[in-house]
């Protein structure tokens, strides 16, 4: 590739975003933002999709829409070949090593010219093994013969870059954390509720969201909401999420005798809406990458407590700044934490430092910065 005329505004990028499967988490919903961020900056921007629904997806923005029709990643490879050289992209944003690692073959088989920025978002202890001939193991052996073609690789915390050595001999990753900040996120955060504990809000409330599965920790937390009601707290709990731990969660709840505090709705489309009109957030995850709820929780203006797991929720709080960091599984430290954050709110000056990180203008800068492009020039050959 020659090098782009920096002053040639002309002709916008041509950017494709990818994402393997739609859901109303973390990922594909980071990713959203950042197509929508980057069409709104005048580029020519498609999300693709290995698989969605075809309606009822959030707001993309000026970015149009590319579903491939592919259950797994691996049936990705063919069709982001074709991809590859129908729309010939200039750059290319994938996310989760999956899919990064499919897409750079696919950029390889097509000799694509695109520049490629691969973000990695979950713990590799879930992606790779050291152990020999294991499934894992073979995809660690094949995202090494690719890795050469990326021209990013990033991660969403500095923590997980410590990970990657474990499997990786001086892995290129670099950090670049989620964009979470945007006009249209801060638009949704004044939507009306319709839960009757925020609409006539008369006791403070702690809210969490998640899916509700073991790694999530929810039954800690309820564990830490119980021992705050046994100290004559008169508050209430919500659980946004849903997921296979229900069942097990909601007997917890009853044996607890706490089931007249508890609510858990399930998914939400909007919770930003639920956060600025809670007290306190808390995560008590046992494992994540870097949790995008926290950061929205923070943007809303609540004060927040987070376990410690590996990788990012002690990174987003400021190691302590920002919100109140406890050992995961700590039950009584859970709930000392959210009662002082009860008790003793976090200056909402403070959270919107912390939040600055996760800005439109901050992450997009910094991804172009690693591609070595303004943002505003297109790639040629």
């Amino acid at each position: 590739m020659t090098a782009p005329d920096p002053e040639d505004r002309s002709a916008p990028l041509k950017i494709c975003v990818a994402v393997a499967r739609f859901s109303f988490t973390g990922v594909p919903l980071a990713q959203i933002r950042l197509a929508r961020a980057l069409a709104a900056r005048g580029h020519d921007v498609e999300l693709l999709f290995g698989e969605a629904p075809q309606s009822g997806l959030p707001d993309m923005g000026g970015a149009r829409l590319v579903i491939l029709g592919c259950a797994s990643v691996r049936q990705m490879v063919g069709p982001l070949c074709a991809y590859l050289r129908r729309a010939q992209p200039d750059v290319v944003f994938s996310s989760q090593d999956h899919l990064n690692g499919a897409m750079l073959l696919a950029a390889i088989l097509t000799r694509s010219r695109a520049k490629i920025s691969g973000s990695c978002r979950v713990n590799p202890f879930y992606t790779y093994s050291n152990r020999p001939f294991t499934r894992k193991w073979l995809f660690r052996q094949a995202m090494r013969a690719v890795m050469w073609r990326a021209d990013a690789l990033t991660c969403v915390s500095t923590a997980m870059i410590d990970e990657y050595r474990v499997f990786f001999r001086d892995p290129p990753h670099v950090t670049v954390h989620n964009l979470i900040d945007d006009a249209p996120s801060r638009a949704r955060i004044g939507e009306p509720v319709e839960h009757p504990w925020f609409t006539a809000k008369d006791r403070p409330i702690v809210v969490t969201a998640g899916t509700l599965s073991p790694r999530k920790g929810h039954g800690d937390l309820i564990a830490a909401f119980a021992r705050l009601v046994e100290q004559k707290r008169d508050i209430r709990l919500v659980i946004f999420g849903e997921g296979p731990s229900r069942t097990e969660l909601e007997a917890q709840v009853a044996a607890l005798g706490i089931g007249d505090r508890v609510s858990m709705p399930g998914k939400v489309a909007n919770p930003l809406r639920y956060f600025a009109r809670a007290d306190v957030f808390a995560l008590t995850s046992h494992f994540e990458g870097l949790p995008n709820v926290l950061i929205e929780a923070m943007m809303c203006g609540c004060s927040l407590v987070a376990t410690d797991c590996p990788s990012g929720s002690s990174e987003a709080l400021g190691h302590g700044r920002y919100g109140r960091v406890v050992p995961v599984g700590d039950v009584p430290a859970i709930a000392d934490a959210i009662g002082a954050q009860l008790d003793h709110p976090t200056d909402p000056a403070l959270l919107e430092e912390g939040v600055r990180r996760f800005a439109e203008d901050t992450v997009i800068e910094r991804h172009f910065a690693l591609l070595g492009l303004t943002g505003r020039e297109r790639v040629e050959a």
